[in-house]
């Protein structure tokens, strides 16, 4: 064990104490949302995303260990553990490594080399590996081991059983394994042909006749390859000079050209690379490939979803959500400031004339029956002319409103789910959308965790990718997101308390339960007395769960009921009473405190003093305040009132490998391609950008015929300096 801690402190760059206290809290069963903020002293505040590192490398070295000792024991059995070998395993850093040295005792299916070894040949074999130069010439070595009752009837059948067993020996070999390994990470090419018609997959053109090197290969067009293959739509191969690389294989066997054997163990060798070797590495490295392609687009998927869970909410608007449609008609649904819902519609926004005017008049009496203040539009087929529609209606009948367009993804989904059901059972699927679509406005957290997380739809190639991985990832995101936030305890969803640290499914639906009977909960103590919640999962959720009208003021803020009384002591430091956590007064002394003073005073840990005068300073404080606020629109932009040079204002919608999507208002998303993002050095758009953000680029290009619009920010950036 020390020596996992030792290699999770060097690898991430901690002190061993703060791996060691991590370790523990999370074999204690704590989550990783609890210890971040609640053991900051124990752990040097450590925070969520090196916990999450700590967990990840804990359960890789855990499993190198036992798998460690599963491979001593079984070669140990077979009586071959030598010093040598047993240090070398030992001294494997890596699952790969290990699993090489394992290679040549690990249990085979009858191979060619096996049957050559039932024969005889061994000997045979390792004279050949010898390579001794005074060795004598092959077909007298050969003479003894000519048997036809084994199936060896000549020469040639004698030197072929030996030269499958050496051509087994060197792919087993650990050394020439990772010689081979290094030659194609560094040399190797992966090359693609088209294999389906250009009119069937116009998708994979630009893969026709495409050759990269590895070592340059990105992320995104691993995953594009990888998915033209599977759809047979392109055929795909790893690639590399052998001629030059035979040579280097002779060179590591220290084949011996004076030697007799010299030109058997070279075609051994040769077909050992070719049958054997050449194959499995292939497929190693096109899995090493695809397994970082993907964690690299499960991270782009992760750190989208979080902006877009942690996006502002807009707060005290009464909402008109409408999931827009063709056929079936743009489905309507008021909510008011809470989230209830308080009428539905459809509306025949592109259906015959008199359809449109019954439109116009059913969408004024929403807003006026209810005094909407907000629309929100999904970004579905149809959008654009929803758009078109309402602002219309804002200029033709000079409303007092604005309008904004929402991402609908996952709104049927969440439709047609129980959830749904459950919350809006009077309502058709087809509706259930359009107050989906409104709420997401009012509270994108607490309605996007009713969804699926990979149905959200800010990734890249998230269908193709490992989806076991995929939603554990996501579902780490959505977790961190909801208690970064916290909830307030008398109003959260079941979809929303099952995300917070020690709160499982079942036990969210017995706080609901136990809220409905009791008519909420009035302290945060109280929660003990919910059905199979008990004093561990208290300790782990309490801190995150809010109650804006309770008994003490202190059930409103982050503070955790383990920190109450120091707290109290706090606010007394400062000249105050509990009773004046509203008080502007304390607002400010708690915020101009200075907290090594007070924890040195109060003997108190620092970490924990910061957070409490932090908390004390913004009482009931969304974190999500600090975010860029939606970007509303009052008009309809228009293809054709754009121009080349010109800059426009919109709102990242996604962040990919290769670039950034932006909402600038029309029915088509613009591309910032990566090389327009920033004159800086940078490694990937996410550190230039992220989802949410208000911004303004330039435009650089239009292809109204294929509908796409290229953008620069660096342009509109060095712009805006000159003037």
């Amino acid at each position: 064990m020390d020596k996992i801690l030792h290699i999770i402190a060097q690898e991430l760059n901690i002190m061993h104490s703060q791996a060691e206290a991590a370790v523990k809290l999370l074999d204690e069963g704590n989550t990783i949302p609890f210890i971040a903020r609640y053991r900051k002293e124990a752990t040097g505040s450590l925070d969520e995303e090196q916990l999450r590192s700590i967990e990840e490398r804990l359960a890789y070295l855990r499993g190198l260990e036992q798998r460690r000792q599963e491979i001593l024991t079984a070669i140990a059995a077979q009586e071959k553990l030598t010093p040598e070998l047993e240090q070398a395993i030992n001294a494997a850093v890596k699952l790969q490594t290990l699993e090489d040295l394992y290679l040549p005792y690990r249990p085979k299916r009858r191979t060619r080399a096996q049957i050559a070894r039932e024969k005889g040949l061994e000997p045979l074999a390792q004279l050949l590996e010898a390579q001794s130069a005074k060795s004598l010439p092959p077909e007298q070595l050969a003479a003894p081991y000519i048997d036809p009752d084994k199936d060896l009837p000549d020469t040639q059948a004698v030197w072929q059983g030996a030269c499958d067993i050496a051509a087994e020996d060197i792919s087993d070999s650990a050394a020439v394994r990772d010689f081979l390994r290094r030659r194609l990470w560094q040399e190797g090419v992966i090359s693609s042909r088209l294999l389906a018609d250009e009119k069937e997959a116009p998708e994979f053109l630009q893969y026709k006749d495409y050759s990269e090197a590895i070592r340059q290969l990105p992320p995104h067009r691993i995953l594009a390859l990888n998915r033209g293959e599977s759809r047979k739509a392109l055929r795909v191969a790893l690639t590399i000079d052998e001629a030059k690389l035979l040579p280097q294989l002779e060179q590591k066997l220290k084949m011996n050209p004076r030697s007799s054997l010299y030109q058997l163990y070279k075609e051994a060798a040769t077909d050992s690379f070719k049958r054997l070797l050449f194959p499995s590495l292939e497929r190693e490295l096109r899995s090493e490939l695809t397994e970082k392609a993907e964690k690299q687009a499960i991270n782009v998927f992760a750190a989208n979803l979080r902006q877009l869970l942690l996006t502002q909410p807009v707060g005290g608007h009464i909402i008109l959500g409408l999931d827009p449609g063709y056929r079936t008609g743009c489905k309507a649904a008021v909510i008011d400031a809470g989230g209830r819902l308080l009428a539905t519609d459809t509306l025949y926004i592109t259906g015959s004339r008199h359809q449109q005017e019954q439109a116009e008049q059913k969408f004024l009496e929403l807003l006026r029956a209810h005094t909407v203040t907000l629309v929100a539009i999904g970004n579905g087929t149809a959008s654009y002319e929803t758009e078109q529609f309402t602002s219309q209606m804002i200029e033709k009948h000079n409303l007092n409103i604005a309008y904004l367009i929402v991402s609908e993804a996952g709104a049927s989904v969440y439709s047609a789910s129980k959830l749904a059901r459950e919350e809006l059972p009077q309502l058709d699927v087809s509706l259930r959308g359009a107050v989906s679509i409104a709420r997401r406005v009012q509270d994108p957290l607490a309605e996007l965790v009713k969804i699926e997380p990979k149905a959200i739809g800010v990734g890249q190639y998230q269908h193709d990718v490992n989806q076991k991985e995929l939603g554990e990832t996501l579902g780490k995101v959505v977790e961190s997101c909801v208690n970064h936030v916290g909830v307030e305890l008398n109003t959260a969803s079941p979809s929303l308390l099952s995300y917070i640290a020690g709160i499982s499914s079942a036990v969210a639906k017995n706080i609901i339960a136990y809220r409905d009977e009791h008519g909420g909960f009035i302290n945060r103590r109280e929660l003990l007395k919910v059905s199979r919640l008990g004093p561990a999962a208290f300790t782990q959720c309490a801190g995150f769960l809010r109650i804006s009208h309770g008994k003490s003021p202190l059930d409103n803020t982050p503070v955790h009921p383990e920190s109450y009384a120091l707290a109290e002591s706090i606010i007394h430091e400062l000249g105050f009473t509990l009773a004046d956590c509203s008080k502007n007064e304390l607002q400010q002394a708690a915020a101009q405190a200075d907290p090594a003073v007070i924890a040195a005073a109060l003997n108190a840990g620092l970490p924990t003093v910061t957070d409490i005068l932090a908390a004390l300073s913004r009482p009931g404080r969304d974190p999500r305040e600090d975010a860029p606020a939606p970007m509303t629109r009052r008009h309809v932009t228009r293809l054709s009132d754009l121009a080349i040079g010109s800059v426009v204002k919109g709102r990242v919608q996604n962040v990919v490998d290769f670039g950034v999507f932006v909402d600038i208002g029309l029915k088509v998303s613009g591309l910032i391609h990566k090389s327009e993002l920033s004159n800086r050095r940078f490694r990937h758009p996410l550190d230039i950008v992220s989802v949410g953000d208000i911004i303004e680029a330039e435009i650089i290009s239009i292809d109204e015929e294929r509908s796409r619009i290229g953008l620069s920010l660096k342009r509109a950036q060095a712009a805006a300096k000159q003037q």
